[in-house]
C-alpha cells in the first residue's frame, strides 16, 4: 500500500454489512483528479482504487440505477439526488444468483504501459 493519509475534508466512511470493523472510506483528492474507494479492516487499508474524476458520472449514474431499483421492489422511497440519468446505463433482464443487474457501458480495452 502506498503512503496513508489522514481523511481528507471532502469523503465519508461506511461500515460493512458484515462488521468484523470493515470499513470503506471514500475520500475525494482534487489535487490528483481521483475519488479514492479504500477498504480497511481496523486500522489496516487492505487495499484502494483510485476512481478517475471524469467516471464519478457514471458511476453515481448506477448507484443511483441500483437505488431506483431497491426502491420499486420494496415500495420504498430514497431521498432525491440530482444526479444524471446516464443512458449507458441499461436495465438487463434476471441474472441467476442476483437480483437485478445493470449493465455497464463497454468500455475500451485497458492499455498496458
Amino acid at each position: 500500500m502506498g503512503e496513508v493519509r489522514p481523511m481528507p475534508g471532502f469523503g465519508d466512511l461506511f461500515t460493512d454489512l458484515r462488521g468484523e470493523d470493515r470499513t470503506l472510506r471514500v475520500s475525494y483528492h482534487p489535487d490528483r483528479g481521483a475519488v479514492v474507494l479504500s477498504l480497511w479492516s481496523g486500522p489496516r487499508c487492505r487495499g484502494s482504487f483510485r476512481l478517475a474524476e471524469a467516471d464519478v458520472e457514471r458511476f453515481l449514474a448506477l448507484l443511483t440505477a441500483m437505488r431506483d431499483d431497491a426502491d420499486r421492489r420494496t415500495g420504498g422511497t430514497a431521498p432525491a439526488v440530482d444526479a444524471p440519468t446516464d443512458p449507458a446505463v441499461a436495465r438487463t433482464g434476471e441474472i441467476t444468483g442476483t437480483t437485478r443487474r445493470v449493465a455497464l457501458p463497454t468500455l475500451p480495452a485497458p492499455r498496458v504501459a
